[in-house]
């Protein structure tokens, strides 16, 4: 399968088969990897990583997955970047182009990853928009298979605030790969209805299937895997907080909840997580609402079955079949 060239923007514009080779590239990557063997075929290419927003994940993956490869990076903060503001963002996309063999962005609005792709003639990746972050469904995609052995059929419930990336794409990424889907939270916290629609009818073709629910009870029995994301996304105002946490602390990944699950299920997050208070923000919201677990508690996150760090170290190993896949050798 040759994907060279193509963009990587978000699951939907990939085929069930292209992310099933995706997935089977980097578990090969990640046993070279393992075994000590090198994979620098792409010496002399260079990639420039553009984070409008910050992470540690998605930054360490990008940079660890490209020298590995034999790339070169060049990160751009958000300080670092006239993306948007003295540039236009097709002016840019045109000069890291004639700069770059790739471009990964994380940041904003879809509409500014899709525009970037539009201008650029090399691959642009998406590391993490508003909308989606298809990265990590493949890292997930990746850990529900190494666990369970298979993808169709899973049961996967995504618990808390579904409207934005995570709960976006882990929809998407279902209907896709024919996992049976469940958004289980309150009313007003679901993915957009035209979003929703697409996927049942994605979900029709390849088996899968989508839930929406407001009970934890129906929403989590017999699961497979129970996932969740922090309740208010970087760059949020902190007026939303209290009602957040109003509103979502009954979808917290509890160990009650996670007993209602299938008894080999797995709870997968993908970070940073509000599980404690010890963090400057983990603090300041304790110090504020008087609580020290938001999304998951810290009895669920450190349990065995927690596989949030092993979710994490495969997104190494999928941007690395991402970039090498896609990147002219």
């Amino acid at each position: 399968m040759d994907l060279t060239g193509r963009d990587f923007l978000k699951l939907l514009d990939f085929e069930p088969e292209e992310i099933v080779y995706l997935l089977d590239f980097a578990a090969r990557l990640k046993e070279k990897k393992k075994k000590g063997i090198a994979v620098d075929d792409f010496r002399g290419r260079n990639i420039a990583l553009i984070f409008e927003k910050t992470s540690t994940r998605t930054r360490c993956a990008f940079e660890v997955a490209a020298h590995d490869l034999g790339i070169g990076t060049t990160y751009l903060d958000p300080l670092g970047s006239q993306i948007g503001k003295k540039e236009s963002i097709a002016d840019t996309a045109r000069t890291l182009a004639g700069i770059f063999d790739g471009i990964e962005y994380r940041g904003f609005g879809q509409e500014i990853v899709e525009e970037l792709a539009r201008y650029a003639h090399v691959p642009v990746w998406n590391g993490l928009t508003n909308e989606f972050h298809p990265t990590q469904m493949l890292a997930d995609l990746l850990t529900i298979r190494e666990h369970f052995g298979c993808l169709k059929g899973i049961r996967l419930t995504y618990m808390g605030d579904a409207r934005y990336n995570m709960g976006n794409s882990l929809m998407v990424a279902c209907a896709k790969m024919g996992l049976r889907f469940t958004a289980c939270t309150a009313s007003g916290y679901f993915p957009a209805p035209e979003l929703t629609k697409e996927c049942r009818a994605l979900a029709a073709r390849t088996g899968a299937s989508i839930t929406l629910t407001e009970s934890v009870a129906e929403g989590v029995k017999g699961a497979d895997v129970v996932a969740t994301d922090v309740w208010v996304s970087m760059g949020e105002a902190e007026e939303v907080w209290e009602k957040r946490i109003k509103d979502l602390t009954p979808y917290r990944v509890t160990r009650e909840v996670m007993e209602l699950a299938d008894d080999r299920a797995i709870f997968l997050h993908c970070l940073p997580a509000f599980h404690d208070g010890k963090t400057q923000i983990g603090a300041q919201v304790g110090k504020r609402f008087g609580i020290t677990e938001m999304e998951v508690t810290d009895e669920v996150f450190e349990s065995g079955r927690s596989v949030v760090f092993q979710e994490a170290e495969n997104r190494m190993h999928t941007i690395k079949a991402v970039i090498a896949a896609t990147i002219q050798a």
